[in-house]
């Protein structure tokens, strides 16, 4: 049930009922109204009206004076006449308004079966990987720095690239490194690592990061390999070492199909570590904004955390995603540079600080209609994930993918987890033809189309496949990317222009604010079913280029 909003001006309708009311009431001994007492009578409801509507009026005004120097989320802080939840909370209202909250509107959540459930195991892989792949930006063969049979421990260096100078690709265990896997053109795609079992480490520096210095903290971030962990944006590529972003964005949110639950996690993070990270953090840039969602706020260890200005977002799948939630508190424009990290990769910084170590932990989310046992796992990055799904299947014609099914990459069964991922999505193989295709109504399925009747089942959840239902056909102008994509670009005109390579109307149209997972749940929905997060990606290779 919907709660009630009981809004000012419905508080000043009842100020004025209460006070009309006491002036005509009458004592039943006093004696009959005369003309002057009628007249005051009058006059004072006449005034009481006046007020009334002065205060309406003055309220607006302050609230659209508000909104346009501050915006809609901090003008809502403002006003002439305090609500219901102002005069009965008072002061606790203040620290409520610290946190503040993005609602967003535009969206889809793609409600899927299978979502883990809230228990936590421990898994220890027998063989680990650095997949040059995951580092967008990285050449597709970077310069080795071991060879195979060597020995490593978590956070000896593995490999360099040139356009990155002095950043560290680096081991997650220790361990034999037993494999390096080519593609085509002798590009590298894996680095294969046996664990020994016993998850030693490098020994780095431990101490304050505010009294290392920047220099110190930033080559032990590039020497232990915790530089990776930086997402840079415009492009998603790792971060530029010799760039002082002008902020640092902390994801503690993720709204996609089968998201982890970051309330959860979050119970399960060393907040000791949490907090040296936001120290470093700090050294590194002016300002640093921690993004939560609605189970991430409630977790009352968060509240501990200094250092960082905290922001909740509420809204449908692409709410939770970093670059949208960025385009609403500081949007990107030509020449801004921002880093992004998540909460958990942001704990493993702390911890090399806090202990000199470097184990790159996190909690993964092992997720499927198709898993017998859906369920969260604490493990190292980049660990093989045959030992979660083998035995746990309840149909072995499946597709594996290492994060969630919008954006991730498909692995094998026995592939490794990407460096940036939390979850291991489970599906059901689409390679089945299904009689009849689109013309009659088959099995519920995710919909943003009206025209199937499950669309309007918002509570209920559904078993999907990879089946794409149709192929690429003519790029219609259709609408339906705006519907979803809840930032003030143009995404249909943008990926034309992509296509047609004209430089300054991608800069126009607000290329630098989106990488792919932004515009994935466009191309679900998409009716002409474009690869668009393969398009804008071309897109953002050719700025890159250019610059």
């Amino acid at each position: 049930m919907k709660s009630i909003r009981l809004s000012k001006e419905f508080l000043l309708t009842i100020l004025f009922a209460v006070c009309a009311s006491a002036a005509f009431a009458q004592d039943p001994n006093a004696a009959p109204i005369t003309a002057n007492s009628l007249v005051l009578l009058l006059f004072t409801c006449v005034m009481l009206l006046v007020v009334f509507l002065a205060a309406i009026l003055g309220d607006k005004i302050i609230k659209l004076a508000a909104e346009k120097l501050l915006g809609d989320e901090r003008a809502a802080r403002f006003g002439l006449v305090p609500s219901l939840k102002e005069l009965i909370l008072g002061s606790r209202l203040t620290a409520e308004a610290k946190k503040k909250i993005v609602k967003l509107n535009r969206g889809f959540d793609i409600k899927l079966n299978g979502k883990a459930r809230k228990m936590l195991k421990d898994y220890t892989a027998s063989t680990y990987a650095v997949k040059p792949t995951d580092f967008i930006g990285l050449k597709p063969i970077p310069k080795m720095m071991v060879k195979e049979g060597a020995k490593l421990k978590a956070g000896d260096a593995i490999f360099y690239d040139k356009g990155f100078e002095g950043v560290l690709f680096t081991s997650p265990v220790s361990g034999e490194l037993i494999e390096i896997r080519r593609g085509a053109k002798r590009a590298i795609t894996e680095i294969v690592i046996a664990s020994d079992g016993k998850f030693n480490s490098a020994k780095f520096k431990a101490g304050q990061p505010s009294s290392m210095g920047e220099e110190a903290v930033r080559k032990q971030l590039m020497e232990s390999g915790a530089w990776t962990l930086f997402v840079e944006r415009p492009f998603g590529v790792v971060a530029n070492p010799a760039i002082r972003p002008t902020s640092i964005h902390i994801s503690a949110s993720d709204t996609s199909p089968l998201a982890v639950d970051y309330g959860f996690i979050l119970k399960h993070l060393d907040m000791r570590h949490v907090q040296a990270g936001i120290d470093v953090l700090n050294v590194l840039s002016d300002k640093v904004v921690l993004h939560l969602d609605k189970n991430s706020s409630k977790v009352t260890a968060v509240d501990t955390l200094v250092g960082a200005e905290v922001i909740g977002f509420q809204g449908p799948h692409p709410a939770g995603n970093i670059g949208v939630q960025i385009h609403h508190v500081s949007p990107i424009a030509k020449g801004d540079v921002v880093w992004t990290i998540k909460i958990e990769d942001l704990a493993t910084i702390g911890r090399l600080f806090n202990e000199g170590v470097y184990a790159p932990e996190k909690i993964v989310a092992v997720a499927g209609s198709v898993l017998k046992n859906p369920h969260y796992v604490k493990l190292t990055a980049g660990a093989n994930i045959s030992g979660l799904i083998e035995g746990d299947l309840t149909d072995d014609n499946v597709r594996v993918v290492s994060g969630n099914v919008l954006s991730g990459n498909q692995i094998q069964k026995d592939g490794f987890l990407g460096v940036y991922h939390n979850l291991v999505s489970v599906l059901e193989e689409g390679d089945h033809h299904e009689m009849f295709g689109w013309l009659i109504p088959s099995y519920a399925r995710p919909s943003i189309s009206p025209t199937f009747p499950w669309r309007m089942m918002d509570l209920a959840s559904f078993d999907a496949n990879t089946n794409t239902h149709g192929e690429q056909r003519a790029f219609v102008v259709t609408g339906q990317y705006e519907e979803v994509l809840p930032m003030d670009v143009y995404p249909q005109h943008l990926m034309k222009s992509i296509i047609k390579n004209d430089f300054e109307e991608m800069e126009g149209l607000g290329i630098y604010e989106l990488i792919e997972e932004d515009v994935a749940l466009a191309e679900f929905v998409c009716t002409s079913k474009q690869p668009l997060q393969h398009i804008l990606r071309e897109g953002l290779d050719y700025i890159r280029s250019q610059n």
